[in-house]
């Protein structure tokens, strides 16, 4: 079978669809599939053992020139697969007259909207509000989602708002993020050595930009002492938000390491005392699987996909989004209890035991397969 993988983003960008196409291209190679892959990116990707094709990010022209490398690359596929970039993906595989499945990973209507700053409100507030642009974000990405063979998505949650839109609910089924495939990893007193973490350490790793709140999990670290943070991950929020430590004086208890590779996020979990993740929304983080796959138990707005997989109390601790009091409170019980701390930690990994890479990337395979008449 010839795939085209298309993904907005792509190592060493943060963010699920970025851990997620480059670990599905790879199996799917391993299994003796073709590949390709098209992606943006501020440069050249690193060197694969299959192509990856991107369009430069600045560009003005990167939409059609991404859609036209989709094009390109589906004319000698026989199946497109998207992880994002639906809209331009769609617009490929139909020039090529290539069959499409999609994984959903969040609403892009309503990602733009909130990036661009026109819109402030929750994913669930967007499907039935805004103006004559936003009806028409959201025209099209239901159109293009329509154009797809099958649609897979993470949670529950997120099926149940895409079933909203008017999808057929037969070709939209849940199927969740997987457990990462652990490497061999350091005693976790080598790794806080290797990185630095001394006395209680939180560690968030994302995307910063708006929808992580990571300003909410700031003023919430301002009423906790000592507690630090790890910061992995870039994005337009950055600079507001190094200012806003040194406004709250948190100098010296954060630090931002800027985009690093998956493994590293892996170790800082690994060393970590727990993952935290403030979202105002989400859809099923692959940040959150990754944490818990390392024995790293995580403290997470009760939002969207989360509580599917962090149960509170039993392998996390679970807030309402947004509220800077209640995360400080957990945050604060969590490094009081140490028989809590110790409950949810030795619970974490066992409780994505069943994530494995292999069974979902194996279901993928097989969606693929039906949709290129295999």
């Amino acid at each position: 079978m010839r795939v085209v993988i298309v993904s907005g983003i792509w190592p060493p960008d943060p963010g699920g669809p970025a851990s997620h196409a480059p670990a599905l291209a790879d199996f799917l190679a391993d299994r003796g599939h073709h590949v390709e892959v098209v992606t943006t990116a501020d440069s050249e990707p690193s060197a694969r053992s299959y192509p990856v094709w991107w369009a430069e990010r600045r560009s003005l022209f990167r939409h059609l020139r991404a859609a036209a490398l989709v094009r390109s690359a589906a004319q000698g596929s026989d199946v497109v697969y998207a992880t994002s970039m639906i809209r331009r993906a769609t617009a490929g595989a139909s020039a090529a007259r290539k069959p499409l499945v999609v994984k959903l990973v969040s609403d892009e209507a309503f990602e733009r909207a909130t990036r661009s700053g026109r819109y402030t409100g929750t994913l669930d507030e967007f499907q039935s509000t805004g103006g004559l642009r936003t009806r028409f974000l959201r025209s099209t990405r239901t159109a293009a989602l329509k154009r797809a063979r099958h649609i897979f998505c993470p949670s529950a949650y997120l099926r149940d708002v895409a079933l909203r839109w008017g999808l057929e609910p037969d070709r939209v089924t849940v199927l969740v993020n997987p457990a990462p495939s652990v490497p061999s990893l350091p005693a976790r007193e080598e790794l806080r050595r290797e990185l630095e973490l001394d006395g209680n350490a939180l560690v968030f790793a994302g995307r910063l930009g708006r929808q992580k709140a990571v300003d909410v999990l700031l003023t919430a670290l301002a009423d906790v002492d000592g507690v630090s943070l790890i910061v992995a991950g870039d994005g337009p929020e950055r600079g507001a938000l190094e200012r806003r430590v040194s406004e709250l004086g948190l100098d010296g208890r954060v630090r931002f390491l800027g985009s690093v590779p998956r493994e590293t996020v892996l170790r800082l979990f690994r060393a970590g005392d727990a993952s935290v993740l403030p979202s105002a929304w989400e859809n099923f983080p692959h940040t959150v699987v990754e944490a818990l796959a390392v024995g790293c138990p995580v403290i997470a707005s009760a939002v969207g996909g989360v509580p599917e997989v962090v149960r509170d109390g039993e392998n996390g601790l679970l807030v309402a989004p947004g509220d800077a009091s209640a995360l400080g409170d957990a945050i604060s019980r969590f490094f009081a209890d140490p028989g809590l701390r110790e409950r949810l930690s030795g619970a974490a990994s066992g409780s994505v035991a069943g994530y494995s890479e292999d069974a979902v990337f194996a279901a993928i395979e097989g969606e693929l397969e039906r949709a290129a008449g295999r």
